[in-house]
């Protein structure tokens, strides 16, 4: 079903996100409103020791008010490369780097009101940098967590870990592991 586009207009420009509301009209003439959040996408990182223990991150999220047990990721820089993002974030959130790459998936995270793209990559023979962690002022709550690949799987079963992108970056790794 294709929508006629009669109107958009830019409603809020913040540091993050934009929002865009549409409005519309259905195949039927009946007219509605779309409200749209921009995002510019980001990259998530399953970041692997040699056995297969995955490198996690728990971090304050403001909008639940408690720390999240996540996977490394981070915002796209304007024009940025996925990978270069993923490569990036691991660095900078946890002090670690990897010389194997390989791209798992990309995920839409909220279709219904976000254009938000997730790149999702797994990082093999990962080890620590030299360079430490390069944390931003909002990320200074972030504590590395190592969890062997079947208890993080347990903890996804557990609701311990409840973030989309890191339990499809976790369930993906896991398949390919088999």
């Amino acid at each position: 079903m294709h929508f006629e586009l009669l109107a958009r207009e830019k409603k809020y420009h913040g540091k993050i996100v934009d929002l865009i509301v549409d409005r519309l009209k259905y195949p039927s003439g009946t007219e509605t409103i779309r409200e749209i959040i921009e995002h510019p996408g980001g990259a998530v990182v399953v970041a692997l020791f040699e056995n297969n223990d995955l490198l996690l991150v728990r971090q304050y999220r403001h909008p639940f008010a408690k720390e999240v047990i996540e996977l490394p990721a981070g915002k796209l820089d304007k024009g940025e490369d996925p990978l270069h993002c993923a490569q990036r974030e691991l660095q900078e959130e946890t002090g670690y780097a990897s010389t194997e790459w390989k791209k798992l998936t990309a995920i839409y995270t909220t279709p219904g009101f976000c254009n938000e793209v997730l790149h999702i990559f797994e990082a093999k023979n990962i080890q620590q940098s030299g360079k430490g962690q390069a944390l931003e002022e909002g990320e200074a709550s972030i504590q590395l967590m190592r969890v062997p690949m079947n208890d993080a799987l347990a903890m996804i079963e557990r609701q311990e870990i409840v973030d989309g992108k890191t339990i499809v970056g976790i369930l993906m790794s896991a398949g390919r592991q088999k």
